[in-house]
């Protein structure tokens, strides 16, 4: 227990730069159980630890971090470990890396019964699928950490706290919020940094961006969907490959019939494959209305614009970067999108209220329809149904 502690110590006295997370304001953190999922790369040990260093005294020792990859967990159980640690007066759990340990549900529901007076915040990958088990879920509150917002990306890199806005905010009142933005930044100088290499919090180290996403997807694949979902590590290659090739295409209708003799696969596989890459927050799938997954998507997406860079090795079209940041932004802000009648168009529902959008360049300013909202590219400052393309970075 005292290593443990040890080790806590060291990486609380260690944060350095800590970096705001809106989340982190969201949660309730009075409940008892507490899930924290995300991709790989987003930062779920950071924020587990920034939470332990701004809200538990250290030298009490009530609050204790640990990661379950450690391999004194192959012979200790977690609720064992959590009772010696009430025992000693600790009553905050921060267990990382959940899924690593093999009976993980069946023992974070012990530790809720047996010990009211602990509360356990735990951090996963997305992949995991807490819905599955019903009586976890029913105990258990559920958060996402997603990337950073292009918010948070220039709050980072320019010292600022620009605060973000609804869905509804931006679309009555977008003029105003950007103008207001503008008299302290140029929104628009940033902007082709952040569909680069500003969703991963790992820009901010100094090793070369590109590789290091390219190593974290595979850990994605190698860790999480295969080892998670339990499939054989020969598939492996097929669903490199398969991502590969959706990259190369993206946004694009998948051809399930081809992708499936291309990655030697069954039609089946592919399509199950897909759910599996969008579980892990590596695509995204985008359906017109009225279907919804296990049918063919119309549409393939990156999840988020920095992916689309070091996997697609050819010219990237500005239009494929800008409907991929659309998507990627809005839908984090937990709204529904569906594929809209043409290219480039959006219908998002949020709160029971449907909006049609059209994503364009700044050269695409022609003759506007009044029933389209258009998200507009190269554009600091929008009028009436015409709205500035980075502002929807400030959803969350």
């Amino acid at each position: 227990m005292e290593s443990f502690f040890r080790t806590h110590k060291y990486l609380v006295e260690h944060l350095d730069g800590v970096i705001p997370r809106q989340l982190m304001e969201q949660i309730d953190w009075s409940h008892r159980l507490i899930g924290i999922k995300g991709t790989r790369g987003v930062g779920k040990t950071t924020f587990l630890i920034q939470y332990a260093k701004e809200s538990f005294d250290i030298e009490k020792k009530d609050c204790l971090y640990i990661n379950l990859n450690h391999f004194y967990f192959t012979i200790r159980t977690i609720t064992s470990f959590a009772k010696e640690f009430v025992e000693n007066g600790g009553r905050t759990l921060l267990l990382d890396q959940i899924y690593k340990y093999p009976n993980w549900s069946a023992e974070l529901k012990e530790c809720y019964e047996q010990f009211p007076q602990l509360k356990i915040v735990f951090a996963g990958s997305t992949v995991m699928k807490l819905d599955e088990d019903v009586e976890l879920s029913s105990i258990v509150n559920s958060y996402n950490l997603r990337g950073f917002s292009y918010r948070e990306f220039l709050n980072i890199l320019l010292g600022k706290n620009f605060l973000s806005y609804s869905l509804n905010e931006i679309i009555t009142n977008h003029k105003a919020i950007a103008e207001s933005i503008c008299k302290e930044i140029d929104p628009l100088e940033l902007f082709w940094d952040y569909l680069h290499h500003g969703y991963y919090p790992f820009f901010l180290e100094k090793r070369n961006f590109s590789e290091n996403l390219l190593k974290t997807v595979n850990m994605m694949l190698e860790v999480d969907v295969l080892c998670i979902r339990q499939i054989e590590l020969s598939y492996l290659p097929k669903l490199r490959k398969l991502l590969y090739l959706l990259s190369l295409s993206s946004p694009g209708k998948p051809n399930i019939s081809q992708l499936s003799i291309d990655c030697e696969i069954s039609r089946a596989t592919v399509t199950n494959y897909l759910e599996y890459l969008r579980s892990a927050r590596l695509i995204n799938m985008l359906y017109s209305e009225g279907e919804e997954f296990p049918k063919k998507p119309d549409l393939v997406y990156m999840h988020n614009t920095n992916l689309m860079f070091p996997l697609r090795l050819s010219p990237i079209e500005d239009q494929s970067l800008q409907e991929t940041f659309f998507y990627n932004q809005i839908h984090h802000s937990d709204c529904k999108l569906k594929k809209g009648s043409k290219t480039g168009m959006f219908i998002v529902e949020k709160n029971n209220n449907k909006y049609k959008f059209k994503i364009e360049g700044q050269k695409g300013r022609g003759k506007k329809k009044s029933d389209l909202i258009y998200a507009v590219d190269r554009l600091a400052i929008g009028d009436n149904n015409i709205i500035p393309l980075w502002l929807f970075g400030f959803l969350y």
